[in-house]
C-alpha cells in the first residue's frame, strides 16, 4: 500500500518566500540556502497535493488559484506556529502571565498605543489589561495593588517614579463660541458665565479637582474624549491636554482661549511600579519602552 507523502511547514515557508522574493534563487539568499535546495522542496511539496500549485506563463512562474488559496491559509498556519514558538520562548523567560497598567487620560493617546505595539510582539505571553483612569482613581489603584505599573499626574506617598514628561493644559472652546467672539482677551467673570466641561476624577475615596472649575453652569463627564465632542458641538468651554486636540487645533475647529492671565497649566506625568522589587520581566520591559517614548517624544518636541 503506497504511503501519501505529507507536506512540511518548512516546504509552505519554502513556498511562501518564493512568491514574497520573486523567484527562486532570491528566496534561496532570504533562506540562506541554495537555489537546488528551494526547488526541490517546491517539487516534493507540489507531489503531496492533488492540485497544481503553479503554472508558467513565458518565462515567469505564478500561483495557480488552488496555489494562491493553499498559501493563503499556509501563511496563518505559518503565523500561529510563529506565535507559538514565540509564547514558548516567553514562557521559558518567565514572563508574568498578566499585567496591568494604570493610565491616567491625559496621557498621550499615541504614545500609549505605540509603546503597547512594540510591547506586543517582545512578549505574547502577557496579557495586558489597561485601565484607564482620572486623577486619584489612578493612584488608588496603585495604592491597592490592583496594577504592576502606572502612568500617574502625581505621585503617591510613599512611593518614587521617573518623570516621563509633562503635558500642557490649554482652554479651548469651539472658534464660533462667544467666548471666541469678544475681541477682547478672556477675563475670570467671563468664564463664570460660560458652561465648563470637566472629567469626573475615577477615584472612589476623594475626588480631586482639577484646572479651574469656577463656573456657574457645569457639565461632568467621565471621559476626556466626550468633553472634546461636547466641545466640537460648541456646548462649552474646557481645559483639555494639547496633544488630545491637536488636529481640531490645526483645523480651527477648536481655538484656544485668549485668557488674560493663567493662558495654559501643566501637569508632570510619572511613571510608577507599585512593586519594583517583585516586578517580572514583562513590567520592567513595558517600563523601559514607555520611558523610552516618552524620552524621545519630549526630545522631538524640543527640537522643534
Amino acid at each position: 500500500m503506497a504511503v501519501t507523502p505529507r507536506t512540511t511547514l518548512e516546504q509552505w515557508a519554502t513556498l511562501a518566500a518564493v512568491v514574497d522574493e520573486g523567484g527562486f534563487a532570491a528566496a534561496g539568499d532570504a533562506l540562506d540556502r541554495s537555489q537546488s535546495a528551494v526547488s526541490y522542496a517546491i517539487q516534493q511539496l507540489q507531489a503531496a497535493l492533488p492540485v497544481p500549485l503553479t503554472e508558467h506563463k513565458g518565462r515567469r512562474t505564478l500561483l495557480t488559484e488552488a496555489g494562491t488559496t493553499l498559501l493563503r491559509r499556509a501563511r496563518a498556519v505559518l503565523g500561529e506556529v510563529a506565535a507559538l514558538e514565540a509564547l514558548a520562548a516567553s514562557l521559558a523567560q518567565g514572563w508574568e502571565g498578566e499585567l496591568r497598567l494604570a493610565a491616567d487620560l491625559i496621557f498621550p493617546p499615541a504614545l500609549l498605543y505605540e509603546a503597547l505595539g512594540t510591547f506586543g510582539p517582545v512578549c505574547r505571553a502577557t496579557r495586558v489589561e489597561v485601565v484607564e483612569s482620572v486623577l486619584s482613581g489612578t493612584t488608588e489603584a496603585l495604592l491597592r495593588r490592583e496594577v504592576d505599573l502606572a502612568i500617574v499626574g502625581q505621585l503617591p506617598p510613599g512611593f518614587l517614579g521617573t518623570r516621563l514628561m509633562a503635558v500642557e493644559f490649554v482652554p479651548v472652546a469651539h472658534r464660533d463660541h462667544p467666548l471666541n467672539a469678544l475681541g477682547r482677551a478672556v477675563t475670570l467673570e467671563d468664564l463664570k458665565r460660560a458652561r465648563q466641561i470637566v472629567v469626573r476624577d475615577s477615584g472612589s475615596r476623594r475626588r480631586i479637582d482639577a484646572g479651574w472649575l469656577g463656573a456657574d453652569e457645569r457639565w461632568t463627564v467621565s471621559h476626556i474624549k466626550t468633553s472634546i465632542e461636547i466641545l466640537k458641538n460648541g456646548l462649552g468651554f474646557a481645559w483639555i491636554p494639547r496633544e488630545h486636540i491637536a488636529a481640531e487645533l490645526a483645523s480651527g475647529l477648536l481655538v484656544q482661549l485668549p485668557l488674560a492671565e493663567g493662558g495654559s497649566r501643566r501637569v508632570d506625568l510619572h511613571l510608577v511600579y507599585a512593586d519594583r522589587e517583585a516586578a517580572g520581566p514583562a513590567t520592567r520591559e513595558l517600563a523601559r519602552i514607555l520611558t523610552a517614548l516618552c524620552a524621545r517624544s519630549v526630545a522631538g518636541a524640543g527640537a522643534a
